[in-house]
């Protein structure tokens, strides 16, 4: 009886891991790792130390940002470091969407937070998001720059951002 039960447990945790994966938005080229930190500048200046930087951007400024309860700001501390082709992310939220904040570690070490891909045709993959069931919480479009993000924690464990940019802007993001 055990061991039957075992088999009938095993085959529904398979299939719905089947259903999530069959329903997941993984799509677009994985270019980023984001981590969550509380002293970005030490981590930024540890990257310079210990990695064959090719370009670091630092930014820091607000956002409007959409989210499920509304419009909000989101003020951030960001470096963008690129080694080769794949960028790292450092973000230190100020203030806005709970998504970082919440993710903060407790001390000023880097906590991964989530990756990045981008995608070539934005209207199309947007379709395809409103037809998925993992929640967007958070999302900011323009004619240059479009980003969201899956919480995709159930299936991955952690979010995904998808981005879209004209050529230009991505070359200005250190992008090639």
């Amino acid at each position: 009886m055990k061991n039957r039960l075992r088999q009938v447990l095993t085959v529904c945790v398979s299939l719905q891991v089947r259903k999530v994966w069959e329903q997941a938005m993984l799509e677009g080229r994985h270019y980023q790792n984001a981590y969550v930190t509380r002293d970005i500048a030490k981590w930024a200046a540890y990257f310079k130390r210990h990695a064959e930087v090719r370009k670091l951007i630092n930014y820091e400024g607000s956002t409007e940002i959409r989210t499920p309860s509304g419009m909000i700001t989101q003020t951030s501390k960001l470096a963008f470091i690129w080694v080769g082709d794949l960028q790292y992310e450092l973000i230190q939220p100020i203030s806005g969407s709970s998504i970082y904040s919440d993710a903060l570690p407790d001390d000023d070490s880097l906590k991964f937070h989530h990756i990045c891909n981008r995608i070539d045709d934005w209207d199309a993959f947007r379709a395809r998001v409103d037809r998925q069931p993992f929640p967007v919480v958070l999302e900011r479009g323009g004619d240059e720059l479009k980003f969201l993000y899956v919480d995709l924690r159930a299936f991955l464990g952690h979010y995904v951002e998808y981005v879209w940019t004209i050529d230009r802007v991505w070359a200005q993001m250190g992008g090639r």
